[in-house]
């Protein structure tokens, strides 16, 4: 997400604690509509091809925000959704449910309960994951957390540093390296990053951290694994989108602005950011690897 002005240090800024549930968010993210024009003034459902049919999706942090839009997205495409998430239980249900919801009663669908820093926790989820549906085809890295705003490198603590890192990117390399040899040619790999990782973060400076480490990843798995194993790895940097973190974050005051000094005047949706991993996930993209699109509501970048 693009950072909040830098005058705020408490990370508990709104009624919940970090990163938040959805379900007490007093306006839902939109999951399954899109923008008829960039104002979104107007908005059209999502309109699914069955582009992921038959195949085993597992989604890190699916309880919530980007997580939840994408596993309902590649749902309605076809696929079968196994979320993880670490203590949302709501949250996770709410998914299932709008799965359920969209997609039939008997769509495939589960949630683990898991901490993805965890090697172990993180390791089981696969193997239950593979045990039940016999491969993974996707796996789209989500799961993130931060410190909250800070206005000097100095606030912030050395305990809420490495959790980030622990989280965000260890946890990332976890799930990975159980996942691959799961994976078949043609598989493909998703990792959530961040505008940030490209315009810097001084708010954020853990988060925007470990998302250019995901970049630097994103592009060294794809030269190692696309000819050994024909497996896809691409990133998305998404910029200022509506998710609990950001219910929980900003200020009243900075959730008016927030998004507004993008291009679009606007921030973004979970589904608009889901709709860019269903791309990447599937045969549309099968020539894109080792790279990263940008939904950012047209914000400049370096990349």
């Amino acid at each position: 997400m693009s950072a909040p002005p830098t005058n705020v240090k408490n990370p508990q800024i709104g009624s919940q604690s970090l990163p938040g549930h959805q379900e007490h968010m007093p306006t839902q993210p939109c999951n399954v509509c899109l923008p008829a024009e960039p104002s979104f003034t107007t908005a059209v459902a999502y309109k699914p091809a069955k582009k992921l049919e038959g195949k085993v999706v597992l989604i890190s942090g699916g309880d919530s925000g980007i997580g939840r839009a994408t596993a309902i997205l590649c749902a309605l495409e076809g696929a079968a959704i196994v979320i993880n998430y670490k203590s949302e239980d709501k949250d996770a249900e709410g998914t299932l449910t709008a799965i359920r919801t969209h997609c039939g009663p008997d769509h495939p669908c589960e949630a683990h309960k898991i901490d993805v820093s965890n090697e172990k926790e993180a390791r089981e989820c696969v193997e239950r994951t593979v045990a039940k549906y016999g491969r993974i085809d996707i796996l789209f890295n989500n799961a993130g957390v931060n410190v909250g705003p800070v206005e000097d490198v100095l606030d912030v603590e050395s305990e809420g540093w490495l959790k980030t890192f622990d989280v965000n990117i260890h946890g990332l390399y976890f799930l990975t390296k159980a996942a691959i040899p799961h994976m078949k040619p043609g598989a493909s790999i998703i990792n959530n990053a961040s505008v940030s990782a490209f315009i810097g973060s001084g708010a954020h400076i853990d988060d925007a951290s470990t998302k250019g480490a995901i970049i630097a990843f994103t592009r060294s798995l794809s030269t190692q694994i696309l000819q050994k194993r024909g497996i896809r790895v691409n990133a998305i940097a998404p910029g200022s989108i509506l998710t609990p973190l950001i219910e929980t974050s900003l200020t009243e005051e900075q959730k008016k602005g927030f998004g507004k000094g993008t291009p679009m005047g606007r921030p973004g949706q979970p589904s608009e950011i889901a709709a860019c991993v269903v791309f990447l996930a599937s045969p549309d993209s099968s020539y894109i690897s080792g790279s990263t699109l940008h939904p950012n509501g047209g914000e400049p970048t370096n990349a």
